[in-house]
């Protein structure tokens, strides 16, 4: 009968356990190398397809609908409302690979956001009724994304700097107690420059395409003293959606 002391079972043991992480390390090794070539496939299948699909330059019009808000820190400001407003203009697409592409734009945009002002000091502190102040601010605007292509889809992103046209406010009026109207601001009371990034996704379709992108203000909208209380440091916020196509 083959006897079996403690020392040699230990040693059997220990043995064994040895044989289970090499098993179980090889394993996860093969398994993590056939991962990486069926992603290596993967990666070589899309970008094949891309080659194929991808647009050679073009230029085109594009429009849309913008959905903006300021996001007022104003301890005045009670409600936002996100404001509707468009945008339409030229776009680009110039290749810089076959997977990469630049896309310019000049584009006439018009953002804002409606703001409910109220509180027991707000004639003290901004000489105004409570009620609704609406926000319009129009700008030409300028973004440059560098595009990823991959077949039909686009992912794009990048700067964006934009000149303000016009702006106006509306509804509220002056306080008795004071000879401010928020009516009486101009273009001259809101920075003039804005900057910025974007990023969105796209799909082209021969001549057509469509997609939806996010544009964030980097710099405060308002410099005078009743735009700048009023916004504090609001800065344009503003969702696209559009529809251009190649010409």
């Amino acid at each position: 009968m083959l006897k079996i002391n403690n020392e040699n079972f230990k040693n059997i043991i220990i043995q064994l356990n040895l044989n289970l992480e090499i098993m179980i390390k090889s394993y996860s090794l093969k398994k993590i190398a056939r991962l990486g070539i069926a992603t290596l496939l993967l990666l070589t299948t899309i970008q094949v397809n891309a080659q194929s699909d991808n647009p050679g330059p073009k230029i085109g019009v594009k429009a849309g609908l913008n959905f903006s808000q300021l996001y007022v820190e104003q301890p005045n400001a009670e409600d936002e409302k996100i404001k509707m407003g468009f945008h339409f203009g030229l776009f680009g697409k110039i290749p810089v690979t076959d997977f990469l592409s630049v896309q310019p734009e000049v584009l006439y945009t018009n953002v804002g956001s409606k703001v409910t002002y109220g509180g027991s000091d707000l004639e003290d502190f901004l000489g105004i009724e409570p009620g609704e102040v609406r926000f319009n601010l129009n700008y030409v605007q300028v973004p440059v994304a560098l595009a990823i292509n991959i077949g039909p889809l686009n992912v794009h992103a990048g700067p964006y700097l934009a000149y303000l046209v016009s702006a106006n406010v509306k509804d509220l009026e002056k306080s008795e107690l004071s000879g401010r109207d928020i009516k009486d601001l101009e273009t001259e009371d809101f920075n003039r420059v804005d900057y910025g990034l974007m990023g969105g996704v796209g799909f082209d379709v021969q001549n057509v395409t469509v997609g939806a992108r996010y544009n964030y203000g980097l710099r405060k909208i308002g410099n005078s003293s009743l735009a700048g209380n009023l916004t504090e440091n609001s800065k344009n916020s503003v969702v696209q959606i559009y529809l251009g196509f190649g010409i």
